[in-house]
C-alpha cells in the first residue's frame, strides 16, 4: 500500500483491468524465474523506523504533519495517525560495519525529530510498540492523516466488514470494545527490517523465518499495555489482526482467513505459492492507474514494477512478508520482519535487527526443505505463543519442548554468530549487539517486562491515567539516555514526572472501576452494595446503561423505608444530575460541587459513564 495514487475498485471494468495486471504480473514472475533475472552477488538490510508523537503530558499529539513540514527530509513520511510518523532508512549493503552505520543515521534522524518536535510546544518523540497513554478517543476518524489512500483504505475496509469493527483481547486483563474506524491500527509502531534474499535461497530462506519468528519475537517483546489494560506481551499481533479484520459470517473459503496473519503453510517448491495463495484466498481491494504491462517490459529488456502484484501484497500484512522491489532497474527479492516492535532504544532495535539477519543468514543447510522435517502449525503456534508470553514462552522446537532463554541462548545465538560472520560483519559490531540479546535474556528483562512490573507497581499507588504518563515519561528519558532496556531500573510513584493537579483533567484522578444499580434493582440491594464496598455514591442506569439518576449515602438516610413497600432505585434516585466530561480541571470540578451542594460528579464521554469524582477524591487531591 506504498502508492499514494490508489482507489477503490467501483467498477466492473476498473475490476476487470485490475485483475488483467495482477495476474499478468504473476505471469511475468514466472519468466523471470525461469531466466534467473534477479540480482546476483549482493545483499542488503534496510528498516523502517515507526514512530509516536506526544504532547508535553505524554498523550497523543496531532502534530505529524507540521512536524513533518519543520523537519524537511524525504527520509520521512506519514503514517496512518495524526500522531505517528515513519522513517525509511537508506538500504546498506550487508557487510562489514552496516549494522552500526544503520544505528548512526537512525540516531540522526532522531534527533532531527527531536529538536523539531521541542520547537512545537515541548512535543516529543517516542519509540514504543504501544503507547501507554493513548484512549480510545484518540481512535477517531478525524485522527487520521489526511491522505487519500489512508480514508479510501478505510472505507473499503468498513464497506467489506458491514458493520463496526470490534476488538476482544484476553490477556491478564480482557479488553472488548467496538470502533468505527481503522485507526486502532495505529496504535501499534514497529521497527521493520528488511534482508534481501538471493533467489535460490529465497524458499527456504522464507520457511526457515517463519520458523524462527516465535522465538525470535519472545525476547524483543514491548507492548503490553493497550487502553491502561495489561494484554498480550506482544498485544500489537492480536490488534493488528482485529483492527483490520474484514472476515463476515460467511461459510466460503475467500476472506475467512484475515489479511493480518502468520500465513497458511510452507512453501515448497517457489516463492510464487505465496503470492498465488494470496490471490486466490483474498479479493482485490483497491486499483490504480497502470502505465506498463509487465510481460512487455520483459521483451523489451526492462525490469517490470509489478504494480498490480505490489498493491494486492500491500493490502495482505503478513507478519512476514515477501516483497519485490528494484535497486538501479535490477529485480531483487526480500523479506520484511514485520513483527519487531518499536523500542525501547535504538540499540535495542538495532540488536534485534542483526540478531534476526544473523539468525536468518545462519540457517544450518539440514533446515532446508524445512517442510518435511516440521509441521506449519508449530511455527504458527510458537508465534502465537510468544506473542501472549513473550520471554516465558514454552516453544515446540522441532518436536521437543524447550524454553525461549534456552533456545535463544544455546541454538539461536551460536546460529545469529555464525550467520554475521559468513556475511563478514565486523566482529565489533557483533559482539557489541549480540550482547544486548545475551544480556537481556540473563536478565530476564525485555521491554514488556519492564512495562508490566513497573505498571503494577505505579498501580498500587496511583490512578490508572497518571501511572500511564510516569510510565510514559520514564520510557521516554529513559529512552533519550540510550541504555539497552536490560539495564532499565523499574519505575517508582513520583519519578520522572511533575503534576499540577488543579490544573489537571479529570481523566487522569477519577475512578474508573464504577459500580451502578439498574432502575428497577431493589433499595436494600443498593444499600448493601453502597455497605459492602464502602462507597457513598451510585449512579442508576437503565437498560441502555445510560445514567438517569445518582444515590447517596445521604439521600438514603433521609429516606424511611417502608418494609411493606419494596421500594427500587428510581423511586429514591436523584434525577436532576450534573455532570462533566473527562477534560473537566480538578479546579473547575471542585468549583461545580461547591456551587450545586453537591458530593460527587459523574463523568461521561459520547453520554457514556467512564468515571466518578466524589468530594473526599478532590480532598485527596487537593
Amino acid at each position: 500500500m506504498g502508492s499514494q495514487s490508489v482507489k477503490t475498485i467501483d467498477s466492473l471494468s476498473e475490476r476487470k483491468d485490475y485483475l488483467y495486471h495482477l495476474l499478468n504480473d504473476v505471469k511475468a514472475l514466472e519468466i523471470m524465474i525461469e531466466n534467473d533475472l534477479f540480482e546476483k552477488g549482493i545483499q542488503r538490510i534496510g528498516a523502517e523506523q515507526e514512530l509516536c508523537l506526544v504532547d508535553k503530558n505524554f498523550h497523543p499529539s496531532n502534530n505529524a504533519l507540521k512536524l513533518l513540514e519543520k523537519i524537511n527530509d524525504n527520509h520521512f513520511t506519514t503514517e496512518l495517525a495524526l500522531f505517528n510518523l515513519e522513517i525509511n532508512l537508506d538500504p546498506i549493503k550487508l557487510e562489514a560495519n552496516c549494522f552500526s552505520m544503520l544505528e548512526n543515521q537512525l540516531s540522526s534522524l532522531l534527533s532531527k525529530a527531536h529538536h523539531e518536535a521541542h520547537k512545537i510546544d515541548n512535543n516529543k518523540i517516542l519509540l514504543t510498540g504501544i503507547l501507554p497513554t493513548i484512549k480510545k478517543k484518540d481512535l477517531v476518524f478525524e485522527n487520521i492523516t489526511p491522505h487519500k489512500r489512508y480514508r479510501v483504505l478505510n472505507n473499503i475496509l468498513k464497506k467489506l466488514r458491514g458493520n463496526d469493527f470490534r476488538l476482544k483481547i484476553k490477556g491478564v486483563d480482557e479488553l472488548i470494545l467496538k470502533h468505527e474506524s481503522i485507526l486502532f491500527e495505529a496504535c501499534n509502531t514497529s521497527f521493520q527490517v528488511h534482508l534481501q534474499i538471493p533467489l535460490k535461497e529465497i524458499v527456504d530462506k522464507y520457511n526457515w523465518s517463519q520458523m524462527i519468528a516465535g522465538p525470535m519475537l519472545s525476547i524483543m517483546t514491548n507492548s503490553p499495555l493497550l487502553l491502561g489494560k495489561e494484554l498480550w506481551s506482544e498485544t500489537r499481533i492480536a490488534l493488528f489482526q482485529q483492527s483490520v479484520d474484514l472476515r463476515n459470517k460467511s461459510y466460503l473459503l475467500r476472506e475467512q482467513k484475515p489479511r493480518v496473519s502468520f500465513g497458511s503453510n510452507w512453501l515448497r517448491k517457489s516463492f510464487l505459492e505465496l503470492f498465488k495463495d494470496d490471490i486466490v484466498r483474498y479479493r482485490p481491494l483497491l486499483t490504480s492507474n497502470f502505465d506498463e504491462d509487465a510481460v512487455v517490459e520483459l521483451k523489451r529488456g526492462k525490469a517490470p514494477r509489478l504494480q498490480a502484484l505490489n498493491i494486492h501484497n500491500g493490502t495482505i500484512y503478513k507478519w512476514n512478508r515477501l516483497c519485490y522491489g528494484q535497486n538501479n532497474g535490477v529485480p531483487n527479492l526480500r523479506i520484511e520482519n514485520r513483527y519487531i516492535p518499536s523500542g525501547p532504544t535504538v540499540n535495542d532495535e538495532i540488536a534485534n535487527a542483526l540478531f534476526w539477519v544473523g539468525v536468518m543468514q545462519g540457517m544450518p543447510n539440514k533446515y532446508k526443505s524445512i517442510y518435511k522435517k516440521a509441521p506449519f502449525n508449530e511455527a504458527k503456534g510458537n508465534f502465537i505463543n510468544a506473542a501472549r508470553t513473550g520471554i516465558n514462552t514454552y516453544f515446540n522446537w522441532f518436536g521437543k519442548g524447550i524454553s525461549a532463554n534456552k533456545l535463544i541462548k544455546e541454538v539461536l545465538l551460536p546460529f545469529a554468530y555464525e550467520g554475521l560472520k559468513k556475511s563478514n560483519i565486523n566482529k565489533k559490531d557483533i559482539k557489541y549487539y549480540l550482547n544486548i540479546i545475551e544480556k537481556r535474556v540473563e536478565s530476564h528483562q525485555t521491554g514488556s517486562v519492564w512495562i508490566t512490573k513497573s505498571n503494577r507497581k505505579l498501580r498500587k499507588e496511583l490512578t490508572k491515567d497518571i501511572a500511564n504518563a510516569t510510565l510514559t515519561s520514564c520510557m521516554y528519558k529513559k529512552q533519550r539516555k540510550g541504555k539497552p532496556v536490560h539495564q532499565w531500573t523499574l519505575v517508582k510513584p513520583g519519578q520522572c514526572i511533575d503534576i499540577n493537579v488543579g490544573e489537571s483533567k479529570l481523566e487522569k484522578f477519577m475512578t474508573t472501576e464504577i459500580f451502578v444499580v439498574h432502575e428497577n434493582d431493589l433499595v436494600d440491594l443498593v444499600i448493601s452494595i453502597m455497605k459492602w464496598k464502602n462507597i457513598h455514591h451510585i449512579p442508576v442506569v437503565n437498560d441502555d446503561n445510560k445514567v438517569t439518576g445518582i444515590i447517596s449515602k445521604t439521600n438514603l438516610d433521609e429516606i424511611s423505608l417502608d418494609k411493606e413497600k419494596l421500594l427500587v432505585a428510581k423511586d429514591i434516585m436523584i434525577n436532576d444530575i450534573i455532570t462533566v466530561n473527562s477534560e473537566t480541571s480538578i479546579e473547575k470540578a471542585k468549583e461545580i460541587m461547591i456551587k450545586n451542594k453537591i458530593g460527587c460528579l459523574p463523568v461521561l464521554e459520547y453520554n457514556e459513564l467512564i468515571g466518578i469524582i466524589t468530594k473526599n477524591d478532590l480532598k485527596k487531591l487537593l
